[in-house]
């Protein structure tokens, strides 16, 4: 366990302005408690405060929110030496009989990391590359869902038209047909919705145009930076630049999934059993990063419609009885295992140890 072998752990409960942490030893005892300005000065003067307190060299930051307000201060602790792992944030039932203070979230924080085993400590994600691929699909994804709602409008405007453009609304806008709207000319005796109409429809159609020619761009981003941190991952059948982004950010970096079950468990993709009686069977894991369980799901989907040994796999398992279903969760789970291998052997190399306790 992990009160085994450090000398004190710090915990950290992180807001927007401040940091409120905690130094216990590993019995759980508190040493000390401080709160902190949640800037770069604020992060000095808290780490020189851990060290001047410390009762020992052997120490562990635990920090709630390492993604969120507390990014800051625990890329400042790792800079300067101190393992940092990701801590829960509190249940309600852990909750029950304590209350809801920064200095008992900073505590439970404590609690969390002492409960740990040293070979599953839970590690921030990774920062660099793979923050690059996460913004740029938080940006793909805000794209996505304003193209459609600005696609879903421009085909309502459109249908309200004549035949032309009835015809136009009734197949997909291509980047031809968007000139077109663009271009379109105004009649002279329009009258005032006509008039308006018309100036909302080539809003649209440039709006869309300009849209597609950013997802452009943000995929050949992508591809570049995931085909420079794991060569010929998008070479495998139903894995594309996008997909392949998912699984990086989602895995992170060797470590944060201590097997491929574990991964496929973070995919949703993990079998559950849900047998009864005579009836012996699994379904499909609800849980985990959904974002990960999609793209685990387009490329079970694109190797089904087109690799060959997919499609021999469910004509075998066809006929053993499985249903479609059944059969694509095994497809999943086989397609998780696969990408923690490859991920694995591929972004190993370029992991810095963490330092030991």
């Amino acid at each position: 366990m992990l009160s085994e072998v450090t000398d004190a752990v710090i915990g950290a409960d992180t807001h927007r302005d401040t940091n409120q942490l905690e130094i216990a030893y590993p019995s759980g005892a508190v040493i000390a408690t401080a709160s902190f300005g949640n800037h770069n000065a604020g992060h000095a003067e808290a780490l020189a405060w851990v060290f001047d307190h410390a009762p020992g060299p052997r120490l562990v930051v635990s920090i709630e929110g390492t993604r969120s307000y507390g990014v800051g201060l625990g890329r400042a602790a790792a800079a300067v030496g101190l393992p940092v792992i990701e801590a829960e944030q509190p249940r309600r039932k852990t909750r029950r009989g304590k209350g809801k203070s920064d200095p008992i979230d900073a505590h439970l924080a404590v609690l969390f990391a002492l409960g740990l085993e040293v070979n599953k400590l839970p590690t921030p994600r990774a920062d660099g590359d793979r923050e690059a691929l996460r913004i740029l699909l938080c940006a793909r994804e805000d794209l996505t869902t304003t193209s459609t709602a600005q696609t879903n409008r421009l085909k309502a405007l459109l249908r309200d038209g004549g035949d032309a453009d009835r015809r136009l609304a009734c197949g997909k806008l291509t980047a031809a047909m968007l000139s077109e709207l663009v271009k379109r000319r105004q009649p002279r005796e329009a009258s005032r919705a006509q008039a308006v109409r018309h100036a909302e429809i080539r809003r649209l159609a440039l709006a869309l145009r300009e849209a597609a020619r950013a997802l452009t761009a943000n995929k050949a981003e992508l591809a570049a930076i995931v085909n420079d941190l794991v060569p010929a991952l998008t070479d495998r059948c139903g894995i594309g630049p996008v997909t392949g982004a998912q699984a990086i950010v989602s895995f992170s970096h060797p470590g944060r999934c201590r097997n491929d079950a574990a991964y496929a468990a973070l995919a949703g993709t993990s079998p559950i059993e849900a047998s009864s009686g005579r009836t012996v069977r699994h379904r499909l894991n609800r849980g985990g990063d959904r974002a990960l369980n999609r793209a685990i799901h387009v490329i079970a989907n694109t190797r089904i419609r087109s690799d060959p040994a997919t499609q021999a796999y469910v004509a075998r398992r066809t006929t053993e009885g499985k249903t479609p279903r059944e059969i694509r969760r095994c497809i999943k789970r086989y397609i998780a295992r696969q990408l923690f291998r490859t991920l694995t052997t591929a972004m190993a190399p370029a992991t810095v140890a963490a330092p030991s306790l």
